[in-house]
């Protein structure tokens, strides 16, 4: 049974590309959402096992947009937990 663990970032725009870029490469996260200093969600999308490169080119496309538009923001992550799948 998988569950999920939020973990939450604070990083200012220009920053915002690489922190996702350096979250996508841990592996364990289902879903990425962004929001403005208000609170306001301005993006999510969710990640599956196997989605890398050309797939995500467009997802970070659209990041790199938001990051020089907006200032400071809040990575909010969604991480997969599969610890529960072993048994003792």
């Amino acid at each position: 049974m998988e569950t999920g663990q939020r973990e939450t970032f604070e990083t200012h725009g220009e920053n915002l590309l690489k922190k996702v870029k350096e979250l996508i490469e841990e592996g364990n996260i289902r879903k990425i959402s962004i929001h403005n200093k208000d609170g306001e969600e301005i993006m999510s999308f969710p990640l599956t096992f196997g989605v890398v490169g050309t797939l995500l080119a467009p997802v970070l496309a659209g990041i790199g947009a938001v990051a020089a538009l907006i200032g400071d923001c809040t990575i909010t992550v969604e991480r997969t937990d599969k610890t529960e799948d072993k048994q003792e």
